[in-house]
């Protein structure tokens, strides 16, 4: 039996994940002259490292591990699967049992009028889907020209070439020829950044209707649909102004413009409801899926579709599918991940305790010097880090370097906290218990501590 353990010294592993190992998002080069990190085991909201260091996952890995690490029902979850039926595809006229139980789990879970589930591997090759699922859709509706997908600027839907493409991240469009073409992006509802002098609500009212002055510029029968994460997750956690997410939703109803709610990192518990749509109170057409499907113990991800599109998609053949689209292993642990949810009232737990709780400790944040802005929805936040609160003044460096150093800071406190910018951002397991929000706060106040006179020793802080 082949069993994977650390059982060289850090220095080895890292050698080797160098020779051999291209990561993510990652000047490897770079990487290889720091030594990578190497994570060994985790257990509730704690990494423990090859060294032997543990570390409090402010991250929940990657906005996913939504239920914790270590629950051995999902282990047990996968090795039944795997031993009953370890692979079939759902081509062919073809399903299997544990996708037919997580549709319809989906179904009873989504937003009413959501009843129809397309199966991917990730987040990104959902929203890939998304992309050829509305296009289909209008066709069959008989307006084929109807093929523009409205985004917004700094938004993340994925690297694939479609899901990059949808999204509105400058680096990324820089590399490979993207966006591809019939993309178009308005700008993102961040006051803190790019607000001016006009209000939260003023300036949410603002950006929206920019959505309406794209419709109008290239004509309502050329958009097929307009796409948008509840919150903004990789771009720096961006709550929009309360007044944004309403006019979004009549200016999609008043012109028929298909509302696609990215729900990738919002979905399942994250924002203090079981999807981010109904806390921002918006109606969507398909919710793009993933992260906390399987709290990222399998990969698994998919588009929920609306009736309307079901009913006209259905009448045809979509010529579209991966070899992964349900894999059986991958529903029986999202759908154990779901009961366990359900059971223990994760997603009340976190609206009704913990998220209140973490929301009063990080807002009080802004007590620090360093300090301009703390958002939080559910168990997603971010502070905005600045040398001016008033004016809301940029660093007298390269955007993003303070914040690197506060990451920098997190990692030697204790604690992931992931920079965006010079914005830093949380987002841990949903089954954070009250004194370990406590030590993120005190660990994260430490790194700020750390950054500020760090970067007041450098002349940064002016």
């Amino acid at each position: 039996m082949s069993v994977i353990t650390n059982h060289m010294p850090t220095e080895e592993l890292q050698a080797l994940d160098a020779a051999h190992h291209m990561h993510p998002f990652t000047t490897q080069d770079e990487l290889a002259e720091r030594g990578v990190r190497v994570i060994t085991r985790a257990k509730g909201v704690t990494l423990t490292d090859s060294e032997g260091h543990e570390i409090l996952d402010g991250m929940a890995g990657l906005w996913c591990v939504n239920i914790g690490y270590g629950r051995e029902e999902l282990a047990e979850a996968a090795a039944r699967q795997m031993r009953e039926l370890p692979y079939y595809n759902t081509f062919f006229m073809t399903t299997h049992v544990p996708v037919i139980a997580l549709s319809a789990k989906l179904a009873q879970l989504a937003p009413e009028g959501l009843n129809t589930v397309f199966y991917a591997g990730s987040g990104s090759e959902a929203n890939d889907t998304n992309i050829r699922l509305v296009r289909h859709y209008w066709s069959a509706m008989g307006k084929p020209e109807k093929s523009i997908i409205i985004s917004r600027q700094n938004a993340y839907h994925g690297s694939t070439l479609g899901g990059a493409s949808l999204g509105g991240m400058v680096p990324m469009h820089q590399q490979g020829g993207l966006p591809l073409p019939d993309k178009h992006h308005i700008g993102q509802p961040d006051w803190w950044s790019e607000g001016g002098d006009m209000s939260p609500e003023e300036f949410g009212l603002m950006r929206a209707r920019e959505l309406e002055e794209t419709i109008l510029h290239y004509g309502e029968d050329r958009i097929a649909a307009f796409i948008g994460e509840p919150v903004q997750g990789a771009g720096g956690v961006i709550v929009p102004p309360e007044t944004y997410w309403p006019e979004i939703q009549r200016i999609c109803d008043k012109y028929g413009i298909l509302l696609i709610a990215d729900e990738v990192i919002c979905g399942f518990g994250r924002t203090g409801n079981w999807f981010g749509s109904e806390t921002m109170g918006i109606r969507p057409d398909i919710m793009t899926i993933a992260k906390g499907l399987s709290s990222g113990y399998a990969p698994i991800g998919g588009s929920i579709v609306s009736d309307e599109i079901a009913k006209v998609v259905n009448a045809t053949e979509f010529n579209h599918g991966y070899t992964y689209s349900g894999h059986p292993v991958c529903s029986a642990v999202a759908l154990e991940n779901l009961r366990i949810m359900e059971e223990e009232r994760v997603v009340e737990t976190v609206r009704d305790v913990t998220a209140p709780y973490l929301k009063q400790k990080w807002e009080a944040l802004t007590d620090h010097p360093l300090v301009g802005e703390a958002k939080i929805v559910g168990m997603m936040g971010s502070i905005a880090l600045t040398p001016n609160k008033e004016s809301r003044a940029p660093f007298a460096a390269e955007k993003g370097t303070v914040g690197y150093k506060c990451r920098e800071h997190c990692f030697d406190t204790g604690l992931v906290m992931r920079h965006v910018g010079d914005r830093m951002v949380i987002s841990p397991p949903l089954v954070i218990k009250p004194e370990e929000i406590d030590m993120l706060i005190d660990r994260a106040t430490i790194a700020l501590d750390k950054t500020y006179d760090q970067i007041k020793s450098e002349g940064l802080y002016k």
